[in-house]
């Protein structure tokens, strides 16, 4: 009887606790020569990109942020390819015994094909389709014009999916569990999830200076919602990969 009691008890207690949510690792980068350079170099390079189109973008806002995209674009996959794991997976590195012979294992070169540049365009693919109409609604439901300027929204869009939801894209896949732990804000930071908040929080400080009375040419639909997602995406990153890993926005 005592030990059924127990059993019972046990139970009871189990159901009734709450389950820890099973969040991944941080993303660790790789770790080659060119990596570490281009991780640095990389958000001088987007942010240069856009300062030098941003007068062009103030002036005329739908041919600059489109003709800006492919070479964001090209930016994006050169450093996913370049410098983060495909899907989260660390590469093995496989430890030879003593005397025996070091067996030639394929680069990053042999093996991109593969191994990167495929995943980088599938990931670009589910960007595209996906993150970006995903990414508009969502600039729709929180203010942006509904009858007018439907190009400069959706230009937005793509702009807000290249920079935030394609790297996560290419290192997590599509995995269910893992989306639902990065929207309830559940995974611990990384550059690459690091990344993706510093975009969201910099796009919406960047509608800060819409409304207000000022008469400046850059204050017009959707400027500053891309000029801030470009800079909290290199502040977001840069944190995320330094001070903040390892760490959660929220405790379940």
């Amino acid at each position: 009887m005592a030990s059924k009691i127990t059993i019972d008890a046990s139970a009871s207690a189990s159901a009734t606790s709450k389950p820890k949510p099973n969040a991944a690792a941080p993303i660790e980068p790789l770790t080659n020569d060119f990596a570490r350079l281009y991780r640095h170099a990389h958000s001088a390079v987007i942010l240069s990109m856009y300062a030098f189109l941003f007068k062009a973008i103030v002036a005329d806002p739908v041919p600059s942020l489109l003709n800006l995209l492919a070479p964001l674009a090209i930016a994006q996959i050169g450093y996913v390819t370049a410098c983060l794991p495909p899907t989260g997976e660390s590469p093995k590195v496989k430890k030879n015994k003593p005397g025996e012979k070091k067996k030639h294992t394929p680069g990053r070169l042999e093996s991109g094909v593969n191994g990167t540049i495929v995943p980088a365009f599938l990931s670009l693919l589910l960007t595209a389709l996906a993150s970006t109409p995903l990414l508009t609604a969502t600039l729709v439901l929180f203010g942006a014009p509904v009858t007018t300027h439907h190009l400069h929204t959706l230009l937005c869009g793509a702009h807000v999916a290249l920079l935030s939801t394609f790297p996560l894209v290419y290192v997590h896949g599509v995995n269910g569990e893992t989306w639902r732990q990065i929207v309830a804000l559940l995974l611990p930071m990384d550059e690459v999830y690091g990344g993706l908040i510093g975009t969201v929080l910099g796009a919406w400080l960047g509608a800060i200076p819409i409304p207000l009375d000022w008469d400046r040419e850059w204050q017009k639909w959707p400027v500053t919602i891309v000029t801030g997602a470009y800079i909290g995406y290199a502040v977001g990153k840069l944190l995320g990969g330094t001070l903040l890993k390892g760490k959660k926005i929220m405790f379940a």
